[in-house]
C-alpha cells in the first residue's frame, strides 16, 4: 500500500493518529528526532553507520527490527540491520524478489503493509505475508532512500502487530531514511582514506551480496546460462528448500549443492 493513511479500527494497538499534526508538532518531532540520531552516530565508525541508523529508527518508532539495503542488479545488497532478525526479514524479501521493500523501490514512495495476516497486504504479496508472519512480523513499512528521480535503496521497518503508522511517525521514519541516504553517499568519500588493500567500506558491508554472486557464477558455469537465469535458479532453489538465497548460495559455494546434477 502506498503511503495513504489508512482508518484502523478503533483502539488499534500502538496507533493513536489523534488529531492532524500541525508543522509545529513536525517541527518538534524532528527536533527529538535529529538528538536521538546525533546520540546514536557518536563515535561511529564509517562502517558501523547504516546499523546505528537502524538501531536509531527501533528506538524512534514503534518497530521491532530495521534493515538498509542498496538497489542493485538482481538482488538488493543488505548492508546493515538492527538485529539477526531483522536480517533474516531482509533476506526473506531478497531471496523472493516481492515484498514492500521491492514495491517502495518500484513506485519511488514509501510502502506500508499495516497487516500482513489478512486483507489486501496479505493478497498483494502473498508468499512473503506467509513467510514473514511465521517469522513473528505482522506489518513492514518500506521508505526509499534518495531522491524524488532516483531511489538508491530501502529502509525496511518491522512491526510484530498490525498497524499503520501515524502522520508523525512516517514523517520521522522518512528523517530517518533521509540521514541515511546522505552518510550512505558521503561515506565513500570520508572513508576514502581508511580503505583497506583498495576495497571501499562498501565492500565489507556488502559480503553476503557478493556470496549470491559467486554462487551464480558457479551456477553460470554449470549449467552455461545467462545471469539473471542462474540468479532465478538460485531463488528457486531456496523457495523449494525453505532456506534464503545467501544460504543457498552458501551450500553452493562449498560444494554441498550442484545444478547440473538433476
Amino acid at each position: 500500500m502506498v503511503v495513504r493513511p489508512r482508518d484502523d479500527p478503533p483502539g488499534a494497538p500502538g496507533d493513536d493518529p489523534g488529531p492532524r499534526a500541525g508543522a509545529g508538532d513536525l517541527d518538534l518531532d524532528g527536533i527529538r528526532a535529529a538528538d536521538v540520531i546525533a546520540r546514536g552516530m557518536r563515535g561511529a565508525e564509517p562502517a558501523q553507520v547504516p546499523g546505528r541508523l537502524c538501531e536509531v529508527a527501533v528506538e524512534l518508532l514503534p518497530v521491532v527490527g530495521a534493515s538498509v539495503s542498496l538497489r542493485s542488479e538482481g538482488m538488493p545488497v543488505q548492508l546493515s540491520a538492527s538485529s539477526a532478525h531483522a536480517a533474516h526479514l531482509a533476506q526473506i524479501q531478497a531471496t523472493l524478489g516481492d515484498g514492500p521493500c521491492q514495491s517502495a523501490v518500484e513506485g519511488g514512495e514509501p510502502v506500508l503493509a499495516c497487516d500482513l495476516t489478512t486483507g489486501r497486504d496479505a493478497g498483494r504479496w502473498p508468499v512473503f505475508a506467509q513467510q514473514a508472519t511465521e517469522a513473528g512480523v505482522r506489518a513492514v513499512y518500506a521508505v526509499p532512500l534518495g531522491s524524488d528521480a532516483v531511489c538508491v535503496g530501502t529502509l525496511d521497518l518491522y512491526r510484530d502487530i498490525p498497524g499503520g503508522l501515524t502522520e508523525r511517525q512516517l514523517h520521522v521514519a522518512r528523517l530517518v531514511a533521509g540521514v541515511m541516504t546522505v552518510a550512505l553517499m558521503a561515506l565513500p568519500r570520508e572513508a576514502e582514506a581508511d580503505w583497506r588493500d583498495d576495497d571501499p567500506w562498501l565492500s565489507g558491508l556488502g559480503a553476503d551480496h557478493q556470496e549470491v554472486y559467486q554462487a551464480v557464477g558457479m551456477i553460470m558455469a554449470q549449467l552455461g546460462i545467462g545471469a539473471d537465469d542462474a540468479l532465478a535458479r538460485l531463488r528457486a532453489d531456496a523457495f523449494a528448500r525453505g532456506c534464503t538465497a545467501l544460504e543457498a548460495a552458501r551450500d553452493v559455494i562449498a560444494h554441498r549443492r550442484r545444478f547440473d546434477r538433476y
